[in-house]
């Protein structure tokens, strides 16, 4: 057993470029956290997490001010710590178990929403369960991430891809040179963000006028781009609407329209669609639709599967590495693909990331593994943040062509991820 002595906690606010849309609203700083566990043994994990508000419950973002609604998330995190002081885990887990329902039961608490969604309290845990695993790891001698993933939960993580293809993010005032040049650079997978609220009404005839015209320029604009890494050679789609369309009609309007224009078969996967809210079975919808924000544990995500989700958003930057875990290894048995999105996180959470990316098997229609990851693109200090990586400056840590390389470096050091960060071990320490 590991018995947790003493925690620490602090986070840092990092600026983004310009304002970051999606679900309607904007952000315009991302917190990055850091938690410090340490042992009896007087071995230590240094975590860390990036909080989004907006992505895991809007209803948050909307009530509160962006730094209030941070404040809240960090609130959870220093509650968890505290609730691990003297606790006993046989692995990180176990831990995740003990704290998930009674850091929920105070967020509902300090945000005063009794309905307060399990994604908002599993991305306020990231940064201590990251911690928990370096601290395992320490304790266990473990130097690398095969080693550190329980034999049970192996299977789903069976791969070890040499490249990974950068997924980009494109939200809704990426303007469309910016994508033209994503393609150019040898992005093969573009994620688009759709459910726009353009005239900030909330009307929804606005809203799906909106994606179809972003569609429809975007697919004119890079489905001339040829690739190697498709099945069909083309540029792909990975829409995201974020739980933005109200209905399967409006939905397969939105499809019709992207059949009209040649874009349909380009769609590799159309993420939450719907309010998570609303359990519409989606077998009838021909897009492979995928899981996110919904799929919080494995529980849910056995549920969206059984509604006819045919693909699951896995999320270890955001719903933390162990609840993530369990969810690979549940879709994994029912035969569902998998893959790692990202949440605008800093370069170090790119590479847990990465590690669950490198060894899921490839969606269908793609030749490769894939990771999102959008840091690049969206943090104003984003060459001061990767000079904080353990590893930074390794091949592994750069996108060449819109591909990461992985060597066996890569492998063996597990990314870097139970190193440890001088820069956030400082804020802690």
């Amino acid at each position: 057993m590991i018995r947790i002595l003493k925690t620490n906690s602090n986070f840092e606010r990092e600026p983004l470029i310009s304002p970051f849309g999606f679900k309607g609203g904007y952000l315009t700083e991302l917190w990055q956290t850091v938690a410090l566990v340490e042992g009896f043994s007087g071995k230590r994990g240094l975590g860390l997490g990036t909080q989004s508000v907006l992505w895991s419950d809007a209803g948050v973002f909307t009530e509160n001010s962006e730094s209030a609604g941070n404040a809240l998330m960090f609130a959870m995190t220093a509650f968890a710590l505290k609730h691990t002081g003297d606790r006993c885990f046989d692995d990180p887990l176990q831990l995740l178990d003990a704290l998930l329902e009674p850091t929920l039961d105070y967020g509902r608490t300090v945000t005063s929403r009794p309905d307060l969604r399990l994604t908002f309290a599993l991305n306020s845990l990231v940064a201590v369960d990251n911690a928990a695993w370096q601290l395992y790891c320490a304790e266990r001698r473990i130097a690398g991430f095969d080693q550190m993933v329980p034999e049970a939960l192996r299977p789903a993580l069976s791969h070890r891809h040499r490249e990974l293809g950068v997924i980009p993010l494109m939200t809704y005032g990426v303007p469309l040179d910016a994508i033209v040049q994503a393609a150019r650079d040898g992005c093969f997978l573009l994620k688009i963000k759709i459910g726009s609220d353009p005239d900030k009404d909330g009307d929804p005839e606005k809203m799906l006028a909106w994606d179809v015209e972003r569609l429809a320029s975007i697919h004119s604009a890079v489905k001339c781009f040829e690739t190697p890494y498709t099945d069909s050679g083309c540029v792909l789609y990975y829409l995201d609407a974020n739980g933005r369309y109200d209905s399967k009609e409006r939905l397969l309007r939105f499809i019709e329209a992207a059949e009209r224009i040649g874009a349909l078969d380009r769609i590799v996967l159309l993420e939450e669609p719907f309010p998570e809210e609303a359990e519409i079975d989606v077998r009838d919808i021909p897009v492979r639709l995928a899981a996110d924000e919904s799929a919080h544990s494995d529980t849910d995500a056995a549920r969206r599967i059984e509604l006819g989700y045919g693909a699951i958003a896995l999320k270890p930057i955001a719903k933390t590495m162990s609840m993530s875990l369990r969810i690979a290894s549940l879709a994994h048995e029912k035969s569902v693909p998998c893959f790692c999105a990202d949440l605008t996180v800093n370069p170090i959470l790119v590479d847990w990331n990465k590690n669950v990316a490198a060894r899921l098997a490839p969606l269908p229609g793609v030749k490769i593994g894939v990771v999102e990851t959008n840091g690049h693109q969206n943090y104003r200090n984003w060459e001061r943040m990767k000079s904080f990586h353990p590893r930074d400056g390794a091949p592994w840590t750069e996108m060449t062509r819109g591909l990461f390389h992985l060597d066996d470096d890569f492998y063996a050091s597990g990314g870097g991820i139970l190193e440890q960060s001088e820069h956030y071990l400082g804020l802690v320490s």
